[in-house]
């Protein structure tokens, strides 16, 4: 299992925030690792809604099937999927108001027997994309 995990100081709301974050359309101008939806985004937002996403991780192309496991509007979005080589991907958005502004925190996971071949590598890849991806986000809102 590989885990990883970041989070930021954003001065904006919660609710704008989290109009970004699940503006589809837009998902890619701040979400580091994300390529495409080959089927537009989710368009059930409630747990049990699934969605296709194609990625990018650690230089290499995925296609990720997720399913929303948790959905609480402007505090929790929680998503887990299937990748390539039977891979099992987790990410989880968690935002705290704070007065104006937001703690955002994304934390991920990687299981699978793949991921223990490359699990250092894959722990400083992805925790990279999500400070990145954290930088953007807050870029977007301010």
């Amino acid at each position: 299992m590989a885990e990883i995990s970041a989070e930021a100081h954003i001065p904006a709301p919660a609710e704008k925030i989290w109009a970004q974050l699940t503006d589809w359309s837009a998902y890619g101008a701040w979400n580091a690792t994300h390529t495409s939806f080959p089927k537009g985004g989710p368009s059930v937002l409630e747990v049990g809604g699934t969605f296709e996403e194609n990625m990018k991780l650690m230089g290499f192309p995925a296609e990720v099937d997720w399913t929303i496991e948790e959905w609480e509007p402007a505090r929790t979005l929680a998503i887990r999927g299937k990748g390539p080589m039977a891979v099992t991907v987790a990410t989880r958005y968690t935002l705290t108001p704070d007065g104006d502004a937001t703690t955002v925190r994304i934390d991920g996971e990687f299981t699978g027997a793949a991921v223990s071949l490359m699990a250092g590598k894959l722990k400083d890849s992805g925790t990279a994309a999500l400070n990145e991806s954290l930088r953007k986000l807050a870029g977007l809102v301010n």
